[in-house]
């Protein structure tokens, strides 16, 4: 635990301490900015009678934000280390593979929790100006945290998975974000099926980004959708485990 606290220190520092990271944040906050702008404009017609965290999802600078910001943060992890030289003495370090992962995981997932930060209070703000004498619902925009966590835990791991591959970090982020790409795009699969019935139809569904963020802004938490991030989440990090072992016995 103490070395895993070590290494976990040391790649918070790579984003805290460093103009990347701070770089990824303004990136977000502009987006974010936008994305508060279009709810103001929203609210500023006529009455809509849809929760604030769902009026959000809808808009594209949520989904960039998600998509191209976690290539960003993951291409370093592994393809840096690989083009500099540390990873083979990180490698002979008394640490163990999955304490190497694990830390480079959870910072990057920190970072990103952080990125998200000024989300709560922009929707808290736009309540405030538009719902004069309504209390504030937290749930819904506890719900939606979790589902952006959930979706950004896996995109994450397929970072790290991409970054252990290559010592490109050019490489590394182009390749996370194909497969970002891919996994959002089976989105749309969902609307091609229509109501109709059968195992493609299930299979779109339950794969369906869209219709998981859409239960989570409002507030309903499906067990399944959470099975089915964190599986998918585990299987990149035991992937990504794999490849850094493989590395060390070259």
């Amino acid at each position: 635990m103490h070395n895993y606290l070590i290494l976990l220190r040391r790649e918070l520092g790579c984003y805290f301490l460093s103009l990347t990271g701070y770089v990824i944040i303004a990136g977000a906050l502009i987006l974010l900015g936008l994305g508060f702008a279009v709810m103001l404009l929203a609210y500023n017609g006529d009455t809509i009678d849809v929760p604030l965290t769902e009026l959000f999802y809808g808009t594209m600078f949520f989904w960039l934000i998600v998509l191209v910001a976690t290539p960003v943060i993951t291409m370093r992890l592994f393809a840096m280390e690989r083009a500099t030289g540390t990873f083979e003495t990180l490698m002979t370090a008394p640490v163990g593979d999955g304490q190497v992962v694990l830390a480079k995981f959870t910072a990057a997932f920190l970072f990103y929790l952080v990125m998200w930060l000024p989300l709560a209070s922009c929707l808290r703000l736009v309540h405030h100006y538009t719902a004069t004498g309504l209390e504030f619902d937290w749930w819904p925009v506890v719900s939606t945290y979790l589902g952006i966590l959930l979706i950004g835990s896996l995109y994450i791991a397929i970072g790290c998975l991409a970054s252990a591959l290559t010592r490109s970090q050019i490489i590394a982020a182009m390749t996370s974000f194909a497969v970002g790409v891919s996994l959002f795009l089976l989105s749309f699969l969902r609307f091609s099926v229509g109501q109709r019935s059968g195992f493609a139809a299930q299979v779109a569904t339950y794969t369906s980004m869209f219709d998981h963020m859409e239960d989570f802004v409002r507030g309903v938490v499906d067990t399944r959708h959470i099975v089915f991030y964190l599986t998918l989440t585990g299987i990149c990090l035991f992937l990504t485990l794999k490849v850094v072992e493989s590395r060390r016995w070259r």
